[in-house]
């Protein structure tokens, strides 16, 4: 009977954080992601399109851009598992008959659609007291934009990967950027409780992200 192939770790080398980026539309989330995907060399997971993913291939399940908490709720089981077993300190989680540790493998999932409460008794599952441990969490806010700057943003950085992309009406666009501002506030006050640091993106984007970049590398 052939013996599956383990890969004993060194303990004593520790592993690179995964980063996650957490916040409201149009903060600049996927544009950081980029950004430290080309200086650090971490793959980027896009939350959005992993809503969209769902949305296609398990409608019943309810997750689908544009659909808020819902979507945030019903999508909140997957992402614990997913981020707890690919942020394993073996690379297995729960699954020790896998083979081999999955190292090198360091990414950066950025996005709106996280329910902490529900992911971190997941997590938990696979060694983790709080996100932090094994994270890196950065939290993008706007909260010195008004509704008319943010419109004015969509129309100006808006490409085809970005869902508020087709909307021609400012009308429409209005909506959105009140809800982008109260999501702001609420980001601002709900991720802290759960170890992310908050940077505005409202004034000097760049000059933002140079500086989350070089607190990154102080934490490796």
């Amino acid at each position: 009977m052939s013996k599956a192939i383990t890969t004993k770790i060194d303990e004593s080398i520790k592993p690179q954080k995964n980063i996650i980026i957490a916040g409201t539309g149009r903060a600049g989330k996927s544009t950081l992601a980029r950004k430290i995907k080309d200086e650090l060399n971490y793959f980027v997971i896009n939350n959005d399109r992993l809503v969209a993913t769902f949305g296609e291939a398990y409608p019943q399940l309810n997750i689908r851009i544009g659909n808020g908490e819902e979507t945030r709720k019903n999508i909140a089981p997957f992402l614990g598992h997913f981020l707890g077993m690919f942020s394993s300190p073996d690379g297995q989680g729960l699954f020790p008959y896998t083979q081999g540790a999955l190292t090198g493998n360091n990414f950066v999932i950025e996005g709106w659609s996280f329910d902490f409460e529900q992911i971190l008794p997941i997590i938990k599952m696979y060694g983790m007291e709080e996100l932090k441990d094994r994270f890196i969490l950065i939290g993008l806010v706007q909260n010195h934009k008004t509704i008319n700057e943010l419109v004015a943003d969509m129309r100006k950085y808006d490409t085809s990967d970005d869902w508020t992309y087709c909307f021609d009406n400012d009308d429409d666009l209005k909506e959105i950027a009140k809800d982008n501002i109260s999501f702001s506030q609420y980001s601002t006050n709900y991720l802290p409780k759960y170890g992310f640091t908050i940077y505005d993106t409202s004034t000097e984007r760049e000059k933002v992200f140079d500086q989350i970049i070089d607190d990154i590398k102080t934490q490796h």
